[in-house]
């Protein structure tokens, strides 16, 4: 199963500390937009979005260190998601960025424009992971948990890795299939990323206008209507939204609502 890029994207690489990102890049005359995929994933995950959205925005989606083509990852290296992205934007020579994330994604980029207000326009945060800092012992066994996983997508044939992508998201739409097939084959066991800082401190640092765009808790969505709330006290400048019949996968399980959501916020930033 190959993953293509559409005719005329190009791919690049980032220089960060220790390594290089690979991205993939729609390009054209339109204000840059930053994708940072969730865990597991790849960059061409976002490309029926990307697709989307390229002839309104210079789309450039990422592959985080130890996912893709990026910089591997070795046991016992600690991932920083958010230092890479910031790295990665100085190094593509880009200011007042757009910037959008799902999932741990999500978690980097509001890290990232909390640390560097000034260099982020506007935010779009897909269903982040409202968690605490993990105290030692949890992470350890989150981390053996996710080797376990990936040690299983290794395993596993493209035709397995369809298989079970389709038994686990049928209502998926068959395009986003091939990467996300090609990107389990591509995580390394180590990229679990280090994130330190507490949710709530990034959302009340967060300086320009943000989406929050969040799935229903019942389907999988892993922010709660509590959550939402507190995040919308923190911090006045963000928005939340909703998207019935979606989980934590929002744009891949309702793609229309959240197209509508993001370009309707993004005209108005």
């Amino acid at each position: 199963m190959v993953t293509q890029p559409p005719a005329g994207w190009t791919y690049g690489e980032a220089a960060v500390t220790s390594g290089r990102l690979a991205y993939h890049r729609t390009g054209g005359g339109g204000p840059p937009l930053v994708l940072s995929h969730g865990l597991t994933d790849n960059g061409l995950c976002w490309a029926r979005l990307a697709e989307d959205l390229a002839p309104d925005f210079d789309v450039i989606m990422l592959d985080a260190r130890g996912h893709g083509l990026s910089s591997r990852v070795g046991p016992g290296e600690i991932v920083d998601p958010v230092g890479d992205l910031a790295e990665a934007v100085e190094a593509l020579g880009l200011d007042q960025v757009l910037v959008m994330g799902h999932s741990v994604g999500a978690r980097a980029s509001a890290g990232f424009a909390a640390a560097h207000p000034d260099r982020v326009r506007a935010l779009v945060l897909e269903d982040p992971p409202l968690v605490p800092p993990m105290a030692p012992d949890a992470r350890r066994k989150r981390l053996e948990k996710f080797q376990e996983q990936v040690t299983r997508f290794r395993s596993m044939t493209e035709a397995e890795l369809y298989t079970l992508g389709k038994q686990q998201a049928p209502s998926w739409d068959p395009r986003e299939f091939p990467a996300w097939v090609a990107s389990k084959l591509q995580v390394d066991a180590g990229a679990l990323p280090l994130l330190n800082s507490d949710w709530r401190e990034d959302v009340r640092g967060l300086r320009s206008p943000t989406l929050l765009i969040h799935g229903e808790s019942e389907r999988g969505s892993m922010i709660s209507a509590e959550q939402v709330l507190e995040a919308s006290d923190l911090n006045p400048n963000l928005k939340a939204i909703r998207i019935p019949g979606a989980g934590h996968n929002v744009r891949r399980e309702n793609f229309t609502q959240v197209v509508i959501a993001v370009r309707g916020f993004l005209a108005g930033v």
